[in-house]
């Protein structure tokens, strides 16, 4: 078997050594004789699989004891309803910095399900090409909290800083952050945010696992007619289990933890090898008169970076002998085109350098 270079966004690659580990215990964890898949959510053993899980969460993220950390299903997109339903039930508005098509779907659903919202600000009328300055975010007098994406993972660009605003009263407005697309890349201080919320599908695990940290004072406080299975307090109360949970990606999720803590060594570790995979990358799209990358530099995604060619009538070329090369799932975005190559932890260094290599010699051959 051949296992080659993917560059998905999502569902994205995962690190061999959790999919070795899974194999081996795949029909018989750890003695049990039955698999993970198998077993009771209230079992024993799945409850030390979960607790284990959001232990070495906690300690990779450094999540203070004053939040919750939830393994949800529903994938990112449902978050943006309960969010809404969860911290708006004291009143006040959702604030939205605009900075690509998460973030406006994100307003979408919450207008749809009739909240006040305001856009703070948006990189809108620079066509999402960088990241609206601090100075240009403008909250209402109201805002419960305002909601930003820190790596949108379509177009590429991600925040180069922290945006924490206040209100007019001078009162700190909480940071709700999607980090869907760069949680775990490296360190964070959580205790910047809120809430934060991420879809498994890119660094931490496969699809159907959802995680959400938030900060104590925010749960409990619901807006009338919330679903049960939407109440971050009745979640948090039930261990994440008020129904069954998405059990066997919460296990592969905590075998990336574990792969993160022990293999890696951090997310300082980590974070040091995703940059490096990143300058490469786009050293060699700069360097280069064929290839281009329209994101201010401050701005650029070291996740998600999308690339488009000189000459849009090799696109169909490039991805299939990019494909024939072991390169695959290079294609850009629908609603942009080009190329994109995500770059998440568990994509090693070497497919990075593959890729460059690939990418100059198609230059050469038919630029």
């Amino acid at each position: 078997m051949t296992r080659h270079y993917n560059f998905c966004a999502g569902p994205a690659a995962l690190p061999v050594a959790v999919l070795e580990r899974a194999r081996e215990e795949l029909l018989d964890y750890q003695g049990r004789g039955l698999s993970v898949m198998e077993m009771s959510h209230r079992s024993d053993e799945f409850i030390a699989i979960a607790e284990c899980a959001e232990a070495d969460f906690r300690q990779l993220l450094g999540v203070p004891s004053n939040y919750k950390v939830l393994f949800l299903q529903g994938g990112a997109s449902m978050q943006f309803a309960m969010l809404p339903m969860n911290l708006l039930g004291q009143g006040g508005s959702a604030n939205f910095i605009q900075t690509g098509i998460w973030g406006k779907k994100a307003l979408s659903e919450a207008k749809r399900l009739g909240f006040s919202c305001n856009v703070a600000a948006s990189s809108e009328p620079n066509g999402h090409m960088a990241v609206p300055g601090l100075e240009a975010i403008q909250v209402s007098d109201d805002a419960a909290y305002l909601h930003y994406t820190s790596n949108e993972t379509i177009g590429g660009l991600e925040f180069d800083y922290t945006p924490h605003v206040q209100r007019a009263d001078g009162a700190n407005v909480p940071l709700v952050c999607d980090m869907s697309s760069n949680i775990l890349s490296g360190p964070i201080d959580v205790a910047d945010f809120g809430v934060i919320y991420a879809g498994a599908q890119k660094n931490i695990g496969p699809a159907g696992l959802t995680l959400v940290v938030v900060r104590d004072d925010l749960v409990g406080h619901v807006t009338q007619g919330t679903p049960s299975l939407f109440d971050y307090q009745m979640l948090a109360e039930a261990g994440s289990m008020v129904n069954t949970p998405p059990t066997y990606a919460w296990y592969l999720a905590g075998l990336v933890f574990e792969w993160l803590k022990e293999d890696i060594g951090g997310l300082a570790a980590m974070d040091a090898i995703n940059q490096r995979k990143a300058d490469k990358l786009y050293a060699a799209i700069d360097a280069s008169e064929f290839y281009s990358n329209p994101i201010a530099q401050a701005n650029r995604s070291r996740m998600n970076v999308p690339f488009v060619l000189a000459d849009a009538a090799l696109d169909k070329a490039f991805l299939q002998q990019a494909d024939a090369a072991g390169l695959l799932n290079l294609k850009g975005h629908r609603s942009v085109g080009g190329m994109r190559a995500s770059l998440y932890n568990a994509v090693p260094e070497s497919a990075v350098d593959a890729l460059i290599a690939f990418m100059a010699d198609f230059e050469q051959t038919r630029g």
